[in-house]
């Protein structure tokens, strides 16, 4: 198919015109249960090919290439037969297929994704259209099957503007640091329990294939990830990204990692890596926090996830994990015993803190990147202010945090010093006596400067604002008067 970088605006021209679409977030939605079957058939005939005697989950009449399809014999279903199809029998069918503990979980994955899926289209002459724009996908071939997983990133960044569908993506700049810092190895396995759209699963994998050369490398590689996910539509998007990532068996879960007794995990539910950013700004309710236990029974989500990582991390084993301001200077009775726990039986060796427009503009909760590891309790921790790029004020939704700018941490982190600017510690070691002691677990350190008010007596006060009018009102003429002349007018 030519033209991949055009593909997702020809999907959205088309939906445009459909009255049963409402907004980003559904029409997005509706890209998305077609991809995955589209992507899902892919791997059916893969498997087809290497497994004699394959057979789908799905029913004949209902797989993709025998209802999607348009071969141009005239024969394609479009229209209202098209509409009844998918609402009558596809959909019914798909979400009731028969799942037990015996079926493979390649073949389960097409159930569990279609669970609460919906179709809002309503024009069937147009859903034609745009199941034939996703069936151009020549997913076989091998160069288009790779730039069409760099397509599919900007179907998951479109979330961003979706309304709360942004919680459930990461930019790839700070899932791609994260795993590279961690260092993946062949052999160890990684979980992510509220893993989204896979941000983290596909940026791990992305870092440890560098290390694959061997077939038993190969399927160490495969087993490497764990994820779950409450949310049925990011569970979906995941699975499909998986899945063009070459992913047979994806082990991603719909379900929900807060609901289990934490006290009850043993070795086996253990993890050697996690890789996280919680949700968080959430409350919970107390049948929640009832599998916590009391001193740890935070309100918070992003609280209780880091708990759940502190019971499932393996002995040696790391994490970093992305968490709020509030985290760090909260000094409620949960927040403060969560702190000392992971002070006392982990190793928090550094603390990354990120700008605030880094999730911008979506939200503008500061946040901060908690590396840390269980090999013993914390003796020291390292502080590093990510300051903007030198010229920028904040990223935006046209100029996005890049990977490129991590780079100052990078640099650092293997050669650390305490750095100060202008009077305001940027890079900074604490003992942990002085984060217990002195600080009182007040881990919001080496912060982002704030520029104090000047404080005018009201005649200077108003003095100064029509100065700062005066010079906007003379900048705004200005910039106006370029535009206008441009445009070969007169300036109004």
């Amino acid at each position: 198919m030519s033209n991949l970088t055009g593909y997702v605006k020809r999907l959205r021209d088309i939906m445009r015109n459909d009255a049963g679409i409402n907004g980003d977030a559904q029409r997005i939605e509706q890209i998305a249960w077609m991809l995955f079957l589209k992507v899902y058939d892919a791997k059916e005939q893969d498997w087809a090919f290497d497994e004699e005697g394959y057979v789908s989950i799905i029913p004949e009449p209902c797989r993709w290439e025998n209802w999607a399809h348009d071969d141009k014999s005239g024969s394609a279903l479009t229209g209202d037969p098209l509409l009844n199809f998918v609402n009558n029998t596809l959909f019914p069918t798909l979400k009731n297929l028969p799942v037990d503990a015996s079926t493979p979980v390649k073949k389960t994955i097409v159930q569990t994704v279609f669970a609460d899926a919906n179709n809002y289209m309503k024009d069937g002459v147009l859903l034609r259209q745009v199941i034939n724009v996703i069936d151009e996908l020549d997913l076989g071939d091998y160069e288009e099957s790779h730039a069409f997983g760099e397509i599919y990133e900007s179907i998951l960044k479109e979330l961003q503007s979706a309304g709360s569908a942004g919680e459930f993506y990461t930019p790839r700049a700070v899932t791609d640091f994260m795993a590279q810092m961690i260092c993946p190895q062949i052999g160890e396995n990684m979980a992510d329990f509220a893993c989204g759209t896979g941000g983290f699963l596909v940026s791990w994998l992305k870092e440890l294939h560098k290390q694959v050369q061997t077939t038993g490398d190969e399927t160490a590689y495969s087993n490497s990830i764990y994820g779950v996910e409450k949310k049925q539509f990011p569970y979906m998007l995941c699975i499909t990204n998986l899945l063009l990532h070459g992913l047979d068996v994806p082990r991603v879960y719909h379900d929900n990692a807060l609901v289990r007794d934490v006290l009850d995990y043993t070795e086996a539910d253990q993890f050697d890596v996690a890789l996280m950013n919680p949700p968080y700004g959430g409350s919970e309710k107390a049948d929640v926090k009832n599998h916590f236990p009391d001193d740890l029974a935070s309100s918070e989500t992003a609280d209780l996830f880091l708990s759940v990582i502190m019971y499932r991390l393996k002995e040696g084993g790391r994490a970093a994990v992305i968490l709020p301001d509030g985290f760090l200077f909260g000094t409620d009775n949960a927040k403060l015993n969560i702190k000392k726990k992971l002070l006392s039986e982990f190793n928090l060796h550094t603390i990354i803190r990120l700008p605030g427009s880094v999730f911008s503009p979506y939200t503008s909760i500061t946040t901060n990147i908690l590396f840390f590891d269980r090999t013993g309790p914390t003796r020291e921790t390292w502080y590093y202010r990510l300051d903007m790029p030198e010229g920028d004020k904040h990223f935006s939704k046209t100029k996005p945090m890049k990977l490129e700018h991590f780079a100052p941490v990078v640099e650092w982190w293997n050669g650390r010093q305490e750095i100060n600017q202008d009077g305001f510690d940027k890079a900074k070691k604490f003992p942990v006596e002085q984060l217990t002691g002195e600080l009182g677990y007040n881990l919001d350190q080496c912060g982002y400067p704030h520029e104090e008010e000047e404080i005018l007596a009201p005649l200077d006060l108003i003095h100064r604002y029509e100065e700062q009018r005066a010079s906007l009102n003379a900048e705004i003429d200005r910039v106006l008067a370029e535009i206008t002349a441009k445009l070969g007018g007169d300036a109004l």
